[in-house]
């Protein structure tokens, strides 16, 4: 299979997907076109040639528009080695913006002057895309909101699997403010970073699944947030909570060592499959 499969949702937003040939994260990436710039929102995980399919999107995007060329703005979702791991990848390439993904360099670039409280826009030429804080999973993650399509990217934040959470009491300030920002506005698709569940309700796939057949589809609506926000609003302290479509996951010493163990057995497993 490809490295990376690619879906024009439209031909000014482009997904692309990291296979788990790759890497089991298998994270979703994002490429937005404005007018004046183009966004790509995370480098991947492990193992990839992201700048490859990036370009050659880029590209593709060049030719239908009759462009000889447009700035690139590189952010993260986080810091996450998953979704930075391809940065290197545009060392020197032209014309090219990397925020390093951290949250000071995050906040002097776009210009946060009160986080996680205030709202930032940054206009890519008649594309507004809107930077909501969302600290919890790391102190750097944030939502971005793009006008013109509603979509609302969330990274590991919400999707469609185990929000891993290690700051609580940031986490759920987040996802009220998060619930709270979607009010009056066109939301099409919550799209995260990643997917962890089956189209089954309520059941995941083991850690570190690289094959995931029957899975959920990428998006969530709002309603996913507000069901979220309610739930979160009634506990006092963390606690594991399987939703219909994700499970909240609070981190601590015994989860960090779970996982690990859980997903090396998982990973052994595929792999063994796979060859036979």
């Amino acid at each position: 299979m490809p490295e990376f499969t690619i879906h024009e949702y439209n031909p000014n937003f482009i997904i692309l997907r990291q296979s788990g040939c790759a890497d089991y994260e298998k994270p979703f990436l994002y490429v937005i076109f404005g007018t004046d710039k183009a966004l790509l929102w995370d480098t991947g995980s492990r193992n990839g040639k992201t700048r490859d399919a990036v370009d050659m999107v880029i590209q593709r995007w060049l030719k239908a528009n009759d462009r000889p060329g447009i700035p690139l703005v590189i952010v993260h979702s986080h810091h996450h080695s998953d979704h930075v791991w391809g940065d290197s990848q545009f060392d020197g390439r032209p014309d090219t913006t990397m925020i390093k993904p951290d949250l000071e360099h995050l906040v002097r670039f776009f210009g946060f002057t009160k986080w996680p409280e205030e709202v930032r826009s940054f206009d890519l030429g008649d594309r507004p895309l809107d930077l909501i804080p969302i600290p919890g999973h790391t102190d750097d993650s944030f939502a971005l909101y793009d006008r013109k399509t509603g979509i609302l990217l969330t990274g590991d934040t919400v999707y469609p699997g185990r929000l891993y959470v290690s700051d609580f009491p940031a986490f759920k300030q987040s996802i009220h403010r998060l619930a709270l920002f979607t009010n009056g506005k066109l939301i099409s698709h919550v799209l995260g970073n990643h997917i962890e569940e089956t189209s089954t309700a309520y059941l995941e796939y083991p850690i570190g699944k690289m094959y995931q057949p029957g899975e959920h589809s990428l998006d969530l609506s709002v309603g996913t947030i507000l069901e979220l926000d309610r739930a979160l609003q009634t506990m006092d302290s963390p606690r594991r909570l399987a939703l219909r479509d994700l499970t909240i996951f609070p981190m601590d010493r015994q989860s960090t060592g779970e996982l690990r163990t859980v997903s090396r057995a998982t990973q052994d497993k595929d792999k063994a499959e796979v060859w036979k």
